[in-house]
């Protein structure tokens, strides 16, 4: 079982560094700064870096609420499906 986990978990990793690209070409397409996004959707700039590294806290996968997700495809202008990758990982045996 240990196993399944360390799997989940590194495919999970991989997503949230996707959602981080797809995020970051988001903001370089709108032209707007870290800092911009960030005050705008509400967040620390160090919460939306870190949301662009991929990462929650150091070391930890990014998972942003759906409230965030909301408020930041709201001020990139874009639909929330155009943010968040296609291929999500299997997570229901976590």
């Amino acid at each position: 079982m240990a196993r399944r986990n360390e799997q989940i978990e590194a495919e999970w990793s991989a997503y949230s560094q996707r959602f981080a690209t797809s995020l970051r070409s988001a903001r370089e397409r709108a032209g707007l700064s870290q800092e911009d996004v960030a005050y705008r959707a509400g967040l620390t700039r160090y919460t939306y870096q870190k949301y662009e590294k991929g990462e929650s806290r150091p070391g930890s996968p990014a998972n942003p609420t759906l409230r965030t997700l909301l408020a930041l495809a709201q001020v990139l202008d874009l639909p929330l499906a155009s943010l968040i990758p296609a291929d999500v990982p299997d997570l229901r045996a976590r």
